[in-house]
């Protein structure tokens, strides 16, 4: 077998058992995982700006789910009262959401336990990798996202 073919098996392999940890671990545990990764898009933009004001492209555009899977998923954190919808201000036809400040405790919680996990890894592979695997996540990322 030609060294290049091996390389590319061994990427296969790799990221086999990385999503199987990821999802076996429960990265988000206590919160459905699509739940968890648009609350946290929210919840960031909610830390850095105090509004959290976040529209259905970006969290489209941030993680790749489809546009009915999102609104799904955004139904659902409404029902349960962690996000509120809202008209742009600007332009009426975009839907935006931010959350409802009351309640971050209920997702914070579950974040807290997500970073305490990624914390335990970090610790495994240190920092440097720790700081390569973001790289090459981005790059992976901004790859595909060209490509789409």
């Amino acid at each position: 077998m030609d060294k290049h073919y091996q390389l590319l098996e061994d990427v296969i392999v790799s990221w086999v058992r990385l999503t199987g940890l990821l999802k076996n671990t429960r990265l988000t545990r206590g919160m459905i995982y699509n739940e968890a990764i648009i609350m946290l898009i929210v919840n960031r933009k909610y830390e850095m700006d105090g509004v959290g004001l976040v529209s259905f492209r970006e969290i489209v555009n941030e993680t790749g789910m489809l546009k009915s899977l999102v609104n799904r998923t955004i139904e659902s954190l409404v029902r349960q009262n962690l996000l509120e919808r809202s008209d742009g201000e600007t332009d009426r036809r975009t839907t935006f959401v931010r959350p409802v400040p009351e309640n971050l405790a209920a997702y914070l919680e579950v974040h807290k336990a997500t970073i305490e996990m990624v914390n335990e890894l970090v610790e495994i592979i240190g920092e440097e990798d720790a700081r390569a695997f973001i790289r090459i996540s981005e790059k992976i990322g901004a790859s595909y996202k060209v490509k789409k």
